[in-house]
């Protein structure tokens, strides 16, 4: 009598927790030769908004952290990513990745995520400006993070292209909702066991799985998210999401044309694309603490 094999059932992942969605669906991605990958969550509108109010609730405390601590974690990551090689590798050739492509892959997520590791503490530096002004003061613009971003990752890199658009956006102090690849979802949500291993604070990073012709359109009119990635090219889509956005001035990103395999992901314009430019007014004074003039 043949062994019936049993699937993993893969959770999605909210505020630094594991739960099944609450509608209880589930669906049975295959690969091209048929075989049942796992079971996996099938999540719903809820959840979109469980995962946004924990994106929130970690964004106040994630944006003030120092950029160099914020580095760290990241390295973190990409330590914790090398430590389970072996078990990406394998889920990646379950969904019909050679060997070699899925340990390039899986080789260049560790390297991607140290990269951006790296531009945490500089950024600023180089996109912040002291500015030349017409009276007796300080004027300053900085880059701040945009607040919480909703993430529709690519469908066929579903590590890489994953970890290259969640690894700026949380650089840039941001938090996320990711909605991971529909039918190549095994890496996205181990993805989440990583974090989870990491010293990723909770809600900082929200993963979900299901259908995006039914989850983006709640990604993109939820009016507590701040920015919206989408990285297919979808034009039916991207006009959903344009109008959506309009609701609440969410800024809508779409990573079309990028191959994340090449040097163009690794940019760190890419962080640039979730934040805001604050500039601040200080006035000069002298060591008396009178104003000083010209």
């Amino acid at each position: 009598m043949k062994r019936l094999e049993v699937l993993k059932t893969y959770k999605i992942y909210i505020g630094g927790q594991f739960p099944r969605t609450e509608s209880g669906r589930y669906y049975t991605p295959k690969n091209k030769s048929g075989e049942v990958l796992a079971n996996v969550c099938l999540s719903s509108r809820k959840d979109v908004r469980e995962a946004v109010s924990a994106a929130r609730a970690a964004f106040g405390g994630w944006s003030a952290k120092p950029a160099f601590n914020r580095g760290q974690i990241l390295y973190r990551i990409a330590e914790v990513l090398e430590g389970r090689k072996a078990q990406f590798i394998n889920e990646l050739m379950k969904q019909d990745a050679s060997s070699a492509q899925a340990e390039a892959e899986v080789s260049l997520s560790i390297d991607r995520l140290i990269y951006f590791a790296g531009w945490c503490d500089k950024f600023q530096q180089v996109f912040g400006s002291v500015n030349p002004v017409a009276s007796s003061h300080f004027n300053f613009s900085v880059p701040e993070p945009t607040g919480v971003v909703s993430i529709v990752a690519p469908q066929e890199n579903s590590l890489l292209g994953l970890v290259s658009v969640m690894a700026p956006v949380i650089a840039g102090g941001n938090t996320c909702i990711i909605l991971a690849s529909e039918m190549k979802p095994l890496c996205s949500v181990t993805f989440a066991e990583v974090i989870h291993a990491s010293d990723v604070s909770g809600g900082v990073v929200n993963i979900l799985t299901g259908n995006p012709n039914e989850l983006v359109k709640y990604l993109a009119d939820h009016m507590d998210i701040n920015a919206i990635i989408y990285c297919e090219k979808d034009a039916a889509t991207q006009q959903i999401i344009q109008e959506k956005s309009s609701l609440n001035v969410k800024r809508a990103i779409f990573y079309d044309s990028i191959n994340w395999k090449k040097e163009e992901a690794e940019n760190p314009y890419l962080i640039m694309d979730t934040q805001e430019i604050k500039t601040t007014w200080h006035p000069i004074e002298n060591i008396g603490g009178a104003k000083s003039g010209y």
